[in-house]
């Protein structure tokens, strides 16, 4: 169990910069889960510094897809709080302080190098190690003169301590860093725009972040941040180190790290090919944690009560899109038919089968879909299955064809329902079960097979009998008897 003497305080900092991916929104479940799990707080902040690749089309689409899947902030855009603002780029006055009082401090050094020089004495003495080689560490006065002197304008360092770092991951447990292999790095550019490097632990110390849980390809940064907590402590920015926790990274396609080039890896795809947010949710939980070792579909309320950071399985995980399909399905079996309804009418309205605002075809659809329910595993399904409701008889068209045979189950079934009195689906059922299996002998699915195609257009279609009805006998009929000239 996770403990802290804190309120939790945990914070989702996506960049605006291309569509949102699987893994940002696995990250922002698990920071939700913990934060809810724990009656804290899920700060949501936009880490938009990067003003070349930064565009609104991708900000509005990530507070988009947030509301969508239901992962209510607390504090952030559209709903403020006591640590705003909650975007960087309204930040630089905050970022500019406290980069002043760092540099004065003894924590940080002003650097001349150009990068240039430093791989050639990189080079030049066979260092295996990346980065910054702490050439600017201890300049004198002299040597700063001369760079100034030609117009080196300089870029702020940190100077990463001696010896080794060691931090309790609370998804991998214990790691150490020793601190020769992460050099010291800049924390601005030289015309004073900060870079990551700062920005994010600033903002970390400034809204009393509690627990930082993100993506393991951000690990080796963590002992970076570790050292400059410290230094937040000295000049009173920070009282606590936030503890963090790596999650996994999620895999594609043989067994790659799912980037952002890979069509499966955007979120939005799922949500244009009907996916429930519950059912994305539910898969992506399962991405690195479970709630139990047998079961594989919960609520999420049933998540926030179980879920721990430290119960998740550091080792990768498998984006399977025909398990999130089968997950998707079975919290399709979870909602309530009015609820489903509800949600299939945007697709029914984008495909054209019917107008939300015409009372009789709203008043059908809710006839219609509990027959259709139970058999739609995605909501771009309901156009598909619905569609031949509400279709004209002039725009009608039958997908699938039938034979010879075919026409003449239709003729026999259209004689036996002509002389009903009661068009109900009781009625409908016995009339073509007397005519076609026990007076022609025909099996089931050849007797009924035919009289689906004639009526739907297809092969595959809801309830038989009950879309008889809900046809109605003059549309029925009319069906009946143009498949058999057909």
């Amino acid at each position: 169990m996770t403990t802290t003497d804190r309120p939790v305080r945990v914070r989702m900092a996506p960049s605006p910069t291309g569509s949102p991916h699987v893994g940002l929104a696995r990250t922002a479940l698990y920071n939700w889960a913990f934060a809810r799990h724990h009656g804290g707080t899920f700060v949501f902040r936009i880490e938009d510094t990067d003003k070349e690749r930064n565009t609104q089309e991708s900000y509005d689409s990530l507070l988009d897809l947030m509301q969508w899947l239901g992962l209510d902030w607390d504090e952030g855009p559209l709903k403020g709080g006591d640590f705003g603002p909650y975007k960087q780029s309204e930040r630089s006055d905050i970022y500019a302080d406290v980069l002043d009082r760092l540099r004065a401090s003894s924590f940080t050094y002003d650097c001349y190098c150009e990068t240039d020089e430093v791989t050639a004495r990189r080079k030049a003495s066979g260092s295996k190690v990346m980065g910054y080689d702490g050439f600017c560490r201890e300049l004198s006065e002299e040597q700063v003169a001369a760079f100034t002197a030609a117009g080196r304008q300089p870029v702020v360092r940190f100077r990463m301590p001696d010896g080794e770092i060691t931090f309790t991951d609370l998804v991998r447990g214990d790691i150490t860093f020793h601190t020769d292999f992460v050099p010291d790095f800049a924390l601005a550019r030289a015309n004073g725009d900060p870079l990551y490097t700062l920005t994010a632990p600033v903002d970390d110390a400034t809204m009393a972040i509690t627990h930082v849980l993100r993506g393991e390809d951000l690990l080796s940064s963590t002992p970076r941040q570790v050292a400059l907590f410290e230094a937040f402590k000295a000049i009173g920015l920070a009282e606590e180190t936030p503890a963090y926790g790596h999650l996994p990274y999620v895999m594609g396609e043989g067994n790659k790290k799912l980037s952002k080039r890979d069509p499966q890896a955007h979120m939005a795809l799922y949500r244009e090919q009907g996916f429930l947010p519950e059912g994305l949710l539910n898969y992506l939980a399962l991405l690195g944690w479970a709630i139990a070792p047998d079961r594989d579909v919960f609520t999420l309320a049933e998540m926030v009560e179980a879920f721990e950071i430290g119960d998740v399985n550091p080792n990768p995980a498998r984006f399977d899109i025909k398990k999130a399909e089968a997950i998707n399905a079975s919290q399709m079996r979870l909602l309530a038919i009015d609820d489903i309804t509800e949600r299939v009418l945007p697709f029914l309205e984008a495909a054209g089968v019917l107008d939300c605002t015409n009372l009789a075809d709203r008043q059908l659809l809710d006839q219609a879909m509990p027959l259709v329910a139970e058999r739609i595993n995605k909501l771009t399904e309901a156009p598909a299955m619905l569609d031949f409701f509400f279709v004209s008889e002039a725009d009608f068209v039958r997908i699938d064809e039938l034979d010879d045979a075919g026409r003449d189950v239709v003729k026999a079934a259209y004689d036996a329902l002509s002389s009903l009195t009661t068009w109900s689906t009781a009625e409908i059922e016995e009339a073509l079960r007397a005519k076609l299996v026990e007076e022609l002998g025909l099996k089931p699915r050849s007797a009924f097979g035919p009289v689906r195609i004639a009526v739907s257009g297809r092969k595959i279609s809801p309830p038989l009998f009950e879309s008889l009805e809900l046809l109605g006998h003059e549309r029925s009929m009319t069906r009946l008897r143009d498949a058999m000239s057909d």
